[in-house]
């Protein structure tokens, strides 16, 4: 059996379901009155959403490079901090598209 306290945070529980069909009915509405988004502004959302991933990814690549050439430890930081950076940026990306 399921402790009540943390049925709140299952994806079935009600109040979540209520908050996605608020959240979409929201969408539909505002997509209503001010229409669809224009080319321009969905390619600059994609570019903003392409330098918000690869901005961390390369900032991780040049720390870990300068990490590396300090310790001579080979590649050992670029990776870890080059996937640091793109796990990031991917999330920040996701975070942006669901808050537009």
């Amino acid at each position: 059996m399921i402790p009540p306290e943390s049925q709140e945070h299952r994806p079935d529980h009600p109040g979540r379901l209520d908050e996605a069909v608020r959240k979409r009915r929201d969408r539909q509405e505002r997509w209503r009155r001010e229409g669809e988004r224009s080319i321009g502004q969905n390619l600059a959302m994609i570019g903003a959403l392409g330098w918000t991933i690869v901005t961390p990814t390369l900032v991780g690549i040049f720390i870990g490079r300068w990490l590396d050439r300090e310790f001579g430890s080979g590649v050992f930081w670029t990776f870890g901090l080059l996937v640091l950076g793109l796990a990031i940026g991917c999330a920040l990306a996701w975070k942006r598209m669901h808050h537009e």
